[in-house]
């Protein structure tokens, strides 16, 4: 994929700008003296840009104090012509190779006492600017920027709220593809020629568990044949232009369910969802709608079957911070948008999943996701 099409929606210098800003604030309060950002997502939050990580050095240099500075090999420098970096108050600084970027860096922060790291940064560069910045302790910037881009903004959520109704199409044309005869394989071939075609970029992932497979919560497809009285889990997301990604999941039979359990099963998976949902307001510990969906699923007898957490966080990335997970006290405030998808499943037989991605408002909570949560009964 070319970097361009990573970027294919910018937002706008100011907002940019405000992201900079609290990113170095955010900084300064957990005592660090500088951010060092690699190509990811977090890179694109904070310049509309991800960028690309190779073996060459390319990292945004952002300190608590003082002006921002983006190093990157100098035949990088033309993917990153779209970045308004006047606006943005950003020196860039390119390298050619037989420089050494490492050095580039350190002499840029002077004498750091401690250094915040791009979580996803390769250890190649962790290791050269461990390096090159002597004494400096290294930590990771992850809970640094996590703070800043828990809480969408109005921007981000329209984006959000966009790539949910563009997912919601999409399932609503499953049933034309999901029928006895076709393999795994070629249903997710039609459903990822169907998500460019209801405005995502691109496909990040296709489940199409049937039967036994939907057991498996983070199966892909296979070759497979869909038979008459599967039950089949279809989890699907991806990106719209602006970055942001859709996922949702939908639980569909294929004719008749086989199994007779299956109709008792999923009204409870059904009650434990949308209890989970309306559970969802400001204040609520991200973990008490973990628990609200589990005491539904264990006091029915399935605790043991539901077997990951509720939900995470959505934004550039399908899964960031917060974690909906037995545990995480963290409040739910505004603006906060996360997964909400129990999934009860039998080894070896079936699964069934529901799942919304859902954002927390002033007084209660949105669903980007609409349509019908009923198991879906197909004509086989």
């Amino acid at each position: 994929m070319s970097r361009r099409s990573l970027h294919a929606t910018a937002p706008a210098p100011a907002a940019l700008r405000s992201r900079l800003d609290r990113a170095r604030e955010a900084a300064a309060s957990a005592g660090t003296d500088a951010l060092l950002i690699a190509p990811g997502s977090d890179l694109r939050y904070l310049i509309g840009q991800a960028g690309g990580s190779f073996e060459r050095l390319t990292t945004l240099v952002l300190p608590a104090e003082g002006t921002p500075a983006l190093v990157l090999p100098k035949l990088e420098a033309p993917g990153f012509t779209d970045v308004p970096t006047d606006e943005l108050g950003i020196e860039l600084l390119t390298w050619v190779d037989g420089e050494d970027p490492y050095r580039l860096v350190a002499d840029r922060l002077g004498a750091p006492r401690r250094v915040a790291v791009g979580d996803n940064t390769l250890a190649l560069h962790v290791l050269g600017l461990r390096a090159a910045c002597g004494t400096a302790e290294q930590t990771l910037a992850g809970p640094v920027l996590r703070e800043v881009r828990m809480r969408k903004d109005a921007t981000e959520l329209a984006a959000l709220r966009k790539a949910g109704a563009a997912i919601d199409r999409v399932h609503a044309r499953v049933g034309d593809w999901l029928r006895p005869g076709r393999t795994e394989a070629e249903v997710g071939a039609d459903i990822r020629a169907a998500m460019v075609e209801e405005g995502h970029s691109h496909a990040d992932f296709i489940i199409v568990g049937s039967g036994p497979n939907g057991a498996s919560p983070h199966h892909d497809v296979s070759d497979r044949v869909i038979e008459k009285g599967d039950v089949v889990v279809v989890d699907i997301g991806g990106p719209v232009p602006e970055g942001y990604n859709s996922d949702c999941t939908r639980t569909y039979s294929v004719g008749a369910p086989r199994d007779p359990e299956v109709t008792e099963v999923y009204a409870v998976l059904l009650a434990a969802q949308r209890a989970a949902v309306e559970a969802v307001r400001p204040g609520v510990p991200a973990g008490e709608i973990d628990a609200t969906a589990r005491r539904i699923i264990a006091d029915a007898g399935y605790g043991d079957r539901f077997i990951h957490r509720t939900g995470h966080g959505i934004g550039l990335d399908v899964h960031e911070e917060p974690y909906v997970v037995a545990g995480n006290d963290l409040p739910l405030r505004p603006g906060i948008a996360f997964s909400v998808e129990p999934g009860i499943y039998h080894a070896g037989r079936w699964g069934a999943r529901i799942e919304d991605i859902v954002a927390v408002t002033e007084d209660g909570v949105e669903s980007f996701n609409n349509r019908p949560h009923e198991l879906a009964v197909l004509d086989a």
